[in-house]
């Protein structure tokens, strides 16, 4: 093709997925898809992490299966570190970008569809990528934590929750999560052209509660020895 052709638009795809990106509205859809990426990662880890209650040879099965079928972990972890990167990328581009057109803070504040959740989603993002660090230090690269069997991680999760500190953190971090998630799929479904109801609050607030509480589940019922 020649250079005249490409200035009368035959520009390469990847001068599209470039022009694409760099409008707001491109990165708030590669915001949306890639929360709905990690929303699904999230939802079969929860999943995984409740088979705890069908004992110890369920779990630790589980965690074997994972941990033999490499290719299959790998791909998983490929597509949810890419996600995990643009995720974060496009959201501190946004964010930054309506910092810029409202560089003037509100004398009052009316945020009557975004509330609390939406304005802190920078910070509950930030602070869910720290305690990600920090869990997987305990639970995958055995670094820290009362539990090191890289057989035995029924034990693992017992020892680490038996201790009321690391429950606490977890349990903190599982409600930061619920907030996060809350505002994060009212604006995916938004931006990915759903139409609302008049109940439009049901599906944010049906996935922060199932995804959060799932999750505190797990502490919660080692404190009260429902698990042991």
């Amino acid at each position: 093709m020649t250079v005249a052709g490409l200035a009368r638009g035959g520009e390469p795809s990847m001068g599209r997925v470039a022009e694409f990106y760099w409008n707001l509205a491109g990165k708030k859809t590669v915001l949306a898809v890639t929360g709905l990426v990690l929303y699904g990662w999230i939802v079969a880890h929860m999943a995984g992490n409740l088979l705890i209650f069908l004992g110890p040879t369920t779990y630790n099965g589980y965690a074997a299966f994972l941990k033999g079928a490499v290719e299959l972990l790998w791909a998983e972890r490929a597509v949810g570190a890419v996600a995990f990167l643009l995720h974060i990328l496009a959201a501190a581009q946004v964010t930054v970008a309506n910092w810029r057109a409202r560089p003037v803070g509100y004398v009052v504040r009316r945020d009557v569809a975004t509330g609390y959740a939406a304005r802190t989603m920078i910070w509950s993002g930030t602070l869910i990528v720290v305690y990600l660090v920090y869990h997987l230090m305990m639970f995958t690269f055995l670094s820290t934590g009362p539990g090191y069997s890289e057989t035995d991680v029924y034990r693992n999760v017992i020892l680490a929750f038996r201790v009321p500190a690391i429950a606490a953190v977890y349990i903190l971090a599982m409600v930061v999560l619920g907030f996060h998630l809350y505002h994060g799929v009212w604006s995916m479904l938004q931006t990915l052209g759903f139409e609302w109801s008049g109940h439009r609050r049901i599906v944010p607030v049906l996935t922060a509660l199932t995804v959060a509480g799932g999750f505190i589940l797990i502490p919660v019922a080692v404190m009260t020895r429902v698990i042991r």
